[in-house]
């Protein structure tokens, strides 16, 4: 039971940190300061995405599961529902690759955006 509950957090805390890197960059805009935590998040992600590597989030949260005696994802709504978002079905390499430019793109114009700002107020 434990090990399914750890598994279970470490897959909600890979869809939240996922989330921060696509859409951080818009709480950035409201709290400059999260830059500090954000363009770190995304350079990794960006990192990992683009390399084709495996965030360490994902072994962590298979090895709990097999701890748990788990197999798979099917089953109650976190692993349904937010497992289905961390890793899509059909998830190709020129996908990943994709993912993750428009991810980079996405915060290269919210970071544009705030740049901008901060010229024009001096």
């Amino acid at each position: 039971m434990l090990y399914r509950l750890a598994a279970d957090a470490v897959l909600a805390a890979h869809l939240a940190f996922v989330l921060f890197v696509v859409c951080g960059g818009l709480l950035v805009l409201r709290t400059p300061r999260l830059a500090w935590l954000h363009l770190p998040a995304v350079a990794w992600a960006a990192f990992v995405e683009l390399s084709g590597s495996i965030c360490p989030l994902t072994p962590l949260e298979v090895t709990l599961r097999r701890g748990a005696g788990e197999a798979g994802y099917g089953g109650d709504f976190i692993e349904h529902y937010l497992a289905a978002l961390i890793y899509p079905a059909g998830l190709t390499r020129e996908l990943q690759m994709a993912l993750g430019a428009a991810a980079l793109l996405l915060n290269l114009i919210v970071y544009f955006v705030l740049w901008r700002r901060r010229s024009i107020r001096r």
